[in-house]
Formats: C-alpha cells, sequence, structure tokens
C-alpha cells in the first residue's frame, strides 16, 4: 500500500479523511451513514482521521471513537485543541476565541483521549496559534504530554514559517496543517520551505475548495440554511457565478484525463510533494471512493503546471474566511 510519511513516527495513505463535515458546519449526518462511510474508508486503505474538540463541539470525536474502535490499531487519529468554547449555543456560535495556554492544552487533551475511547493521541494539533500565548510555552506543554505517552506526535494548524521554527525548536512538529488547494495556495509562499527543510509533513485541509472544486455547488441554494459555508465570501452568489468559468475549465481538463473534478484536483494537490496528504472531506461513500482513487492519478510535470495556470488563484473571486476568521491564520 502507498504510504506517505508526517514527520517520523507516522505512516499514513497519501489522502486522508477530514471528517469534521459529518457532525459539524456544513450540516452534519445521520450517525449510521457517517460510520458507513468511516468504515469503508478503513477497507479502502484510508489510515488517517481528522478530527477536532470544537467539531460539534465534541460530536465528531465522539463519533471517531464509536466508529473506529474494532480497528483502533490500524488506523491514525489526529485531533486538535485551541479554541475556548462555551457552554451554551449550538455550532460555530460556541467558539470563543483562542486559548493554548498550558493548563489548557493538557485539559483538553485528556478530554479527547475519553471521547476517542483510546489511550492515545497519534497526532495532537494546536487548532489555530494563540497570540496571547509563546508558541514555546504551548508546545512545551504538548511535549509533556508526548513523554508521558498520551500523545504521539504534535502538530500546528494555520501557522506562519517562523512560528513552525519556534515551536520545532522546543519539540519535533511532525505536520502543518493549512488550507491548502487549486485556488488556495498561500503555504507555497514559506511553509512549504520550512516543512521540506525540517521533515514536517504537511496536511491540506479543504483540498477541493470545501467542495467548490468538485462541481458539483453551482450557487448558494445548493446548501442547506444551516451550512456554515454560506456565510463565507466564495459562496455568495456573485462570486460563485464569477467562479463558473474557473470550475468549468476544471472539469473540461478532468474529462480530459478520464477522472473527476475532485480527483484531478487532489491529484494536482499530491503532485506538489511527497510530504503532502490531503484530508478531504466526504459525508457519501462514493465521494470518498473517488477521493480515494486520487492517489493512483499520474500527471506529467507539464499537465501538472497546466492545471496550476490554468486554476491559479489570481483568477478566483473572493476570499477563503471572512476577515474576523483570516486574523486567525498565519499565527
Amino acid at each position: 500500500m502507498q504510504t506517505r510519511k508526517l514527520g517520523t513516527e507516522l505512516k499514513v495513505y497519501p489522502v486522508g479523511l477530514g471528517c469534521m463535515g459529518m457532525s459539524f458546519a456544513y450540516g452534519g449526518q445521520a450517525e449510521a451513514d457517517a460510520i458507513a462511510t468511516l468504515h469503508r474508508a478503513v477497507d479502502l486503505g484510508v489510515n488517517f482521521f481528522d478530527t477536532a474538540e470544537v467539531y460539534g463541539p465534541y460530536e465528531n470525536e465522539i463519533l471517531l471513537g464509536k466508529a473506529l474502535k474494532s480497528v483502533r490499531d490500524k488506523v491514525t487519529i489526529a485531533t486538535k485543541f485551541g479554541f475556548r468554547i462555551l457552554e451554551e449555543g449550538t455550532g460555530m456560535e460556541r467558539m470563543a476565541g483562542v486559548d493554548s495556554r498550558p493548563e489548557h492544552v493538557k485539559a483538553v487533551a485528556e478530554a479527547s483521549l475519553k471521547r476517542l475511547g483510546t489511550e492515545v493521541i497519534d497526532l495532537y494539533y494546536q487548532h489555530r496559534v494563540d497570540p496571547n500565548v509563546p508558541i514555546e510555552d504551548t508546545v512545551g506543554a504538548m511535549a509533556e504530554l508526548v513523554r508521558e505517552g498520551k500523545v504521539r506526535a504534535l502538530g500546528l494548524s494555520e501557522a506562519s514559517a517562523a512560528t513552525i521554527r519556534r515551536a520545532h525548536a522546543v519539540h519535533p512538529i511532525a505536520a502543518v496543517q493549512s488550507e491548502y488547494s487549486l485556488w488556495s495556495r498561500d503555504p507555497e509562499d514559506e511553509v512549504f520551505a520550512v516543512c521540506r527543510e525540517l521533515g514536517i509533513g504537511f496536511v491540506p485541509y479543504s483540498p477541493l475548495g470545501r467542495g467548490l472544486l468538485t462541481g458539483a455547488i453551482a450557487k448558494p441554494e445548493a446548501l442547506g440554511d444551516d451550512d456554515w459555508r454560506r456565510s463565507l465570501p466564495r459562496f455568495q452568489a456573485d462570486a460563485m457565478a464569477a467562479n463558473a468559468a474557473v470550475i468549468a475549465t476544471l472539469e473540461k481538463l478532468a474529462a480530459q484525463k478520464g477522472v473527476t473534478s475532485a480527483q484531478l484536483a487532489l491529484a494536482w494537490v499530491l503532485h506538489q510533494g511527497d510530504f503532502i496528504v490531503p484530508i478531504p472531506g466526504a459525508r457519501k461513500i462514493r465521494h470518498l471512493e473517488q477521493n480515494t482513487a486520487a492517489a493512483d492519478i499520474v500527471l506529467t510535470p507539464v499537465e501538472v503546471a497546466a492545471i496550476g495556470d490554468a486554476l491559479s488563484p489570481d483568477k478566483v473571486v473572493g476570499k477563503r474566511y471572512t476577515e474576523e476568521l483570516l486574523a486567525l491564520v498565519n499565527g
């Protein structure tokens, strides 16, 4: 089976599974359907599953704990800490800023271990950099969890190159997770170079542009009323109309290759380096199967360059996040 490395500790299938949408932000799904998708992923060889305490909140970790209990020794589970979560409210409204104080790092780990029903977290990420807590203090607390045998490897999410270096000096960082796709390429500027230099894996979330690069979402009305994507700039009606031509280009290139738009977009991401392990979300088994098969698509350097040029971010209308959420990235 194909594998890629995240740091020195973890070897995983080249395409993982982002599990957030099963419980959070995108409308969720019935638990039985989610478990069926998770089990099918394992059958296909997928062994890297991404969750976080804030997904639900808490519900997604519980789901993974239940679904993956029987195959725990075969899978790598990543989860994240880093937000203050309110006791009341629903969904996104319960997120109340960041919190990476050492005591919070440890408290969340203990709670996540219980929800996941496991003795060790394979990959423990800081979800967003906390500007009020030195990264050295946060990673120091994370490192203590490794020494205690509660965590195997450490990760950061949406961190700047400078922060990654400072964190890695305290304890080896196995993976950096950030949004990355054909039309969200900020990590290429500095983060990729640091990951290559330090032997850190890079884990792109939303490698399919939160579903837009599949070609299946043409208008905001295609999303449920409670779907968080409706609040994002690229999911506004005018932006979606303006970006239709870009999506059409991807669909044309995919048809020429004999694959789906999603598969071509994932294959392009995978061809950016063997240290990259994307985690597309998938609630339906057919989408999961298509995404997983993208690991077998071979692109020539000429094809990679042509696809990248045809869908370059400067052709895209709308930012990936609102200004409020952009303030939390590249910390």
